[in-house]
């Protein structure tokens, strides 16, 4: 992969072996500015580890993680796991994603996402959409380059996650970052990304979403239901009944 200088990100060549077990093998990409990038794949495909990898939380057996300079990364996990008993508020829980962050700081990224209301409101009490929303704003405190999501919409109903789905989209065109996702939500994800990459330890195909769904690799892990499932979630955005999906 040849290094882009508009780039936010090139990760080249990545190999990941932990024991006898081969996590990554010769994996690549790039990211660039205002595209949304996202990587699908069986369970134990190596997603999540991809991630880790891109973030600098996990060190590649080889290969190499070019970033832009001064490049500003905003990440938001699957899940946040807190003691049921543990009185956190909101307000407190985002002041600690940096430094100088004030209450003002705090409501512009809880309202771009949503979810303003819960300002005060106990981490422990927000549904499962509300907490999305919180770990989306607390990314997006860092004034991202590029945002790094696992699994956005975990634990969201079907009209939460075409809702976040659409948010994402919206953070992208308004500030213009680049989106690194993962997802195992064909049916929805296909209609919410430019540039999709099927992980199975490798890369077994990548392109846009009418590219991959036709790639005979892609057909061979998901199948025809997979292709079904993409070309319905359009007919959401014509406001169909969505009761159909899943």
């Amino acid at each position: 992969m040849t290094a882009i200088a508009s780039s936010l990100l090139i990760a080249h060549d990545i190999n990941l072996t932990l024991g006898n077990n081969q996590l990554l093998d010769n994996v690549s990409l790039a990211i660039e500015p205002g595209e949304i990038v996202t990587v699908i794949g069986p369970n134990g495909a190596g997603k999540t580890t991809l991630l880790r990898v891109v973030l600098g939380l996990q060190q590649p057996s080889s290969g190499t993680i070019v970033q832009r300079a001064g490049l500003s990364i905003g990440y938001m996990p699957q899940r946040l796991e807190l003691d049921a008993t543990f009185p956190l508020s909101v307000k407190r829980f985002l002041s600690f994603a940096g430094k100088g962050l004030g209450e003002t700081d705090l409501c512009a990224a809880l309202e771009q996402t949503g979810a303003l209301h819960v300002l005060t409101a106990a981490m422990r009490h927000l549904s499962g959409g509300e907490a999305q929303r919180v770990l989306l704003a607390r990314a997006l405190l860092r004034k991202p380059d590029l945002l790094i999501l696992d699994e956005p919409v975990q634990g969201v109903d079907v009209h939460g996650q075409i809702e976040l789905y659409q948010l994402i989209g919206q953070i992208r065109s308004e500030q213009g970052c680049g989106v690194l996702m993962v997802s195992h939500d064909l049916h929805l994800v296909m209609a919410a990304t430019d540039r999709v990459l099927c992980l199975n330890r490798h890369i077994c195909c990548s392109g846009t979403p009418a590219m991959v769904t036709s790639d005979p690799e892609y057909l061979k892990m998901y199948g025809q239901l997979a292709l079904y499932q993409h070309d319905r979630v359009h007919h959401l955005d014509r406001h169909e009944g969505c009761s159909h999906v899943r």
